[in-house]
């Protein structure tokens, strides 16, 4: 692994060469994938990664994870799902470079989140399993955090049909929280990373949602690299990644997204999330609806 420098007008030997070999120097193409209340931190990512390699970068919202093999995308920050899902490829087009670990207690300094179920401050409901016959909203069937979670869940409930009245596809974790805090569903389960941030800068939120249960902990979303990417470029993306908390400047910006620092991690991390994927699938659990 590299060891990178950040002294202005200093270059890594690796990266003057990466600079000759990448025709007019292409900048590195970072995708999110994840909630928009999170572009802050992604945006922190993706400038110091250029300040540390000399290297212009670019962010955009990912639309397909296709965009990994197609050359379109060389960095992403997706959900442990469609992770799990691309690297069960024949050929897998990504992989690992990092994962956040979260700041807080709950965290545990280990690269893992939570889902907070969540209701309306005024409702009777105490636990995920009162919910029987209430309306639930979940982001995208994409989501670990939003949706697989809450199917296993259900699974370990045995209630793998009709539990819920009505289920309604929201598009995004603050959408979700908000179609509950307006009473047009009862509940979700939303990413703790993201509901803290949400609650943060919308306080009148907090005022009309309360935590009722909580699943997981699960491991959390990683950032990853197109695996057609040069080695010594993964190589450098990650030692950035992992040294980028030691920096005070990207340590601030991290922090507004409670992101202590980044942390190695591998594929086996997300074992828990293909165990859950594989007990749905087991009983023919494959729709929320």
């Amino acid at each position: 692994m590299s060891r990178l420098t950040t002294r202005p007008g200093i270059l890594p030997a690796i990266v003057r060469g990466l600079q000759e070999s990448v025709p007019a120097m292409r900048p590195i193409r970072f995708a999110t994938f994840l909630a928009p209340n999170m572009l802050p931190v992604y945006e922190a990512v993706a400038a110091y990664v250029s300040r540390c390699l000399g290297m212009p970068t670019e962010l955009a919202p990912g639309e397909r994870f296709s965009a990994f093999a197609a050359g379109e995308a060389d960095v992403g920050f997706i959900c442990g799902l469609p992770y799990v899902e691309l690297m069960g490829e024949r050929e897998p087009s990504i992989e690992l470079l990092a994962a956040p670990v979260l700041a807080g207690e709950r965290y545990q300094q280990r690269p893992i989140y939570y889902s907070d179920v969540i209701v309306r401050r005024e409702q009777r409901w105490q636990r995920f399993a009162d919910l029987r016959g209430g309306s639930w909203a979940y982001n995208d069937t994409d989501s670990h955090s939003g949706y697989n979670v809450t199917r296993y869940a259900l699974v370990r409930l045995g209630e793998t049909r009709g539990f819920f009245g009505r289920v309604v596809e929201a598009g995004y974790h603050q959408r979700s929280l908000r179609l509950v805090a307006e009473g047009e569903v009862d509940a979700s389960a939303i990413d703790s990373q993201v509901l803290a941030i949400e609650l943060r800068e919308h306080p009148e939120l907090a005022e009309r949602v309360r935590v009722i249960d909580t699943l997981g902990p699960s491991s959390i979303q990683p950032v990853v690299a197109a695996r057609c990417l040069p080695a010594t470029l993964k190589a450098d993306l990650r030692a950035a990644l992992l040294g980028m908390a030691a920096d005070a400047e990207a340590r601030e910006r991290l922090a507004h997204g409670y992101v202590s620092h980044f942390a190695a991690v591998t594929d086996h991390d997300y074992d828990d999330i293909r165990a859950m994927v594989a007990a749905a699938e087991a009983v023919g659990f494959l729709t929320l609806r």
